[in-house]
């Protein structure tokens, strides 16, 4: 195996270097543990989307397709967010198909920031984006939401866009329902947040790839209050358990669009045939696939939800996504990541540290209830067990 030379070995991106490596993966190791850890459907494909792709394949859909994604799937995206959030975008030149939401959420900012522009981030939040934002050489600026049942509201908005600087500010990510909280905003909230940003220069990038799992409360698009300011980010991985197909999505203005479509081409050409055949018959006949899946994970959340406030675990009741987002009790005297590793290593139970959320997820922890309910149901008796054990030793 080759050692690197130590003549090149200081040859290193300066940017990339300091940023860690999500440690959500880490407890993989630990054997004979439940992982409550990967935000991953626990559901197959449906079967017509899996014979769609299988088609594309014998019918020789094998060359390159379009940057943007070949015109029936960008046609059925478009149908489908006017259908669900009532959006409009023309599937010719504001619709870009990427490979999954990660890349759609990486070359959105990568065509928007400059080194030394400022992105506000609600958090606790998808630790991504404060990745990808250095990366481009930004500043990510948190902003604490725990006071506020982790809602950003227009106040809090206004006060940091002031301490930050106007021209500094460039944009502000949302992610709603949220991961890690499965936090929900109403369309009075929204609506706050929307006349705040109006004010500014500044863009949204507004990820709602968890819009098809709400639970008792309709998801409104930030893209339907603000169209030209908003960068729209979406897929198929949640909503129709696609995660290793990898499509995701964004829309927004024909101008935006067309320049982020370079950074696309340069990174990944183009996404695979089968793939996006498989998302064109999700979005054509699959519009009904996702409501079992969130019939079901609903039914876990109550379950969890119960569990965790009964066994002392402070825990709000999340109006969308699969997570959970509990406080570790003070009484305890762990941080977040000693929590999660002392429950793997003695309860064998997986969890995620608050923590990889950003600064303001210390003192909790998230699960993932994209899980069997049979693992549920036995993580939950192991955590019960767990805690016990902790409560004895204070």
């Amino acid at each position: 195996m080759p050692q690197l030379d130590s003549n090149v070995r200081p040859i290193v991106n300066q940017t990339i270097a300091p940023i860690g490596i999500s440690p959500i993966r880490y407890f993989a190791q630990i054997p004979d543990l439940i992982k409550l850890t990967l935000g991953e459907p626990d559901f197959n494909v449906p079967e017509h989307v899996k014979q769609a792709a299988i088609t594309s394949i014998v019918d020789n859909k094998s060359h390159y397709a379009p940057q943007k994604g070949i015109l029936p799937l960008r046609t059925a995206i478009s149908s489908y967010l006017k259908q669900r959030f009532d959006v409009n975008y023309d599937p010719k030149t504001e619709v870009l198909v990427t490979v999954g939401a990660t890349e759609a959420i990486f070359v959105a900012l990568g065509a928007m920031l400059n080194p030394g522009d400022k992105v506000l981030i609600p958090t606790p939040t998808f630790s991504l984006y404060m990745a990808v934002v250095k990366l481009f050489g930004a500043i990510p600026v948190e902003i604490d939401t725990t006071e506020d049942g982790f809602r950003l509201t227009g106040k809090r908005l206004q006060a940091v866009i002031d301490r930050e600087g106007p021209n500094q500010v460039k944009a502000l990510i949302l992610n709603f329902p949220g991961n890690p909280t499965g936090f929900e905003y109403t369309r009075a909230q929204l609506e706050e947040l929307a006349a705040v940003v109006e004010q500014h220069a500044m863009y949204v990038l507004t990820d709602e790839i968890y819009a098809e799992l709400t639970y008792g409360q309709p998801h409104v698009s930030m893209a339907e209050l603000l169209p030209g300011r908003s960068i729209l980010v979406n897929g198929l991985s949640k909503s129709h358990a696609m995660t290793g197909y990898r499509v995701g999505y964004f829309v927004g203005p024909a101008d935006f669009i067309a320049n982020a479509t370079k950074l696309h081409g340069f990174a990944v050409t183009s996404v695979s045939n089968p793939a996006q055949y498989a998302a064109l018959e999700a979005l054509t006949t699959g519009l009904a696939d996702a409501q079992p899946m969130q019939e079901a994970y609903e039914k876990r959340r109550d379950f969890v939800v119960a569990k965790l406030n009964e066994l002392g675990y402070e825990t709000l009741t999340p109006a969308g996504a699969f997570y959970t987002f509990s406080k570790i009790p003070a009484a305890f005297h762990l941080s977040s990541v000693a929590f999660a590793e002392k429950l793997a290593e003695d309860g064998k139970v997986g969890v995620t540290p608050g923590n990889c959320f950003g600064a303001s997820g210390e003192g909790y922890f998230r699960i993932s209830y994209a899980a069997s309910m049979a693992d549920i149901q036995t993580a939950m008796q192991r955590l019960a067990v767990f805690t016990e054990k902790l409560t004895q030793r204070v």
